[in-house]
């Protein structure tokens, strides 16, 4: 009897991961189909009111298959689709459906990153062969590859009805990552150690304690929040819930109207819009201005 032939490890991840994004678009277009059935009021970003049902089951289609990279994207960038859609149960189960197929996808990518990275750039490339009809608006603008973000960001959805939506753009965002200063001399380094401001900044970081913990503080994009308010306070006592919506977010309706809302405006503040807080822990100005570091007060 001759022994099985057993697949190196990449080509059954690489299987396991065409198979999950599968089930991904498949689910998605299930939530579009579900809302055909049964549609409910749908209101777009930039629309003074609710779309027609017909418009909104083709821009839901769009906005929940939308897993694209586009020429010239920005790679840490995604595209937001914004809206409100008033849902029944079936919808509902659809999404919740569609959210789970988006955690196996992104818990896979997380494994094969991990274990086999080198495979990441080819899953990317060989992924939209699967599906050619979901980009054929990208022939004629280079090739399409997948975006793996817009992939597996959820579908954001309330657990309840609400009695109102409130939309409003926070641009405060940012990240932030612990640094030691011997990290921070290195980053220093792999720049154009010759630079004089470089030179500058490195004389600086000599003259901290070798234990002193530094920031990198990476500003975010702007993005649009939801504040949810709740028609009966939760099970365990909530009465509201705020939440990023880079996507349409879904609300149970037992009448197939959408919750008061406001409308916000198109575009993000130029300027900061939040107080500082009392307890920030960072000095205003960059210790280290070419790498965004921060030390703390």
């Amino acid at each position: 009897m001759t022994a099985p032939h057993i697949q190196p490890p990449e080509y059954r991840l690489l299987a396991e991961l065409e198979a999950v994004f599968d089930a991904l678009i498949e689910r998605t277009a299930e939530v579009a189909e579900a809302y055909a059935s049964a549609p409910g009021a749908c209101w777009i970003f930039g629309e003074p009111e609710p779309v027609e049902h017909s418009r909104a089951e083709e821009w839901l289609r769009g906005a929940l298959q939308d897993v694209w990279y586009q020429d010239g994207q920005d790679g840490r960038a995604t595209r937001a689709h914004i809206g409100l859609v008033a849902a029944s149960e079936s919808v509902m189960e659809a999404v919740a459906a569609a959210n789970t197929a988006k955690a196996e996808f992104a818990a896979l990518t997380a494994k094969i990153r991990d274990q086999v990275p080198a495979l990441i750039p080819e899953a990317k490339a060989v992924l939209p062969f699967r599906h050619p009809a979901l980009h054929d608006h990208l022939r004629g603008e280079g090739l399409a590859r997948v975006h793996l973000k817009q992939c597996w960001r959820a579908i954001p959805a309330s657990e309840a009805p609400l009695a109102r939506v409130r939309l409003a753009w926070y641009s405060s965002g940012r990240s932030i990552k612990k640094l030691t200063v011997a990290e921070a001399e290195q980053k220093l380094l792999a720049l154009d150690s010759d630079a004089p401001h470089i030179r500058i900044q490195l004389r600086k970081l000599a003259g901290l304690p070798s234990g002193e913990p530094l920031a990198q503080v990476q500003r975010q994009a702007p993005l649009m929040r939801a504040n949810l308010f709740y028609r009966e306070p939760l099970d365990d006592g909530r009465t509201r819930r705020a939440m990023n919506v880079a996507l349409p977010l879904f609300i149970p309706t037992p009448d197939g109207r959408l919750p008061d809302h406001n409308l916000p405006p198109l575009q993000p503040p130029e300027a900061r819009t939040r107080a500082r807080r009392r307890d920030e822990r960072l000095e205003d100005e960059a210790f280290l201005p070419s790498l965004r570091v921060y030390r703390y007060r």
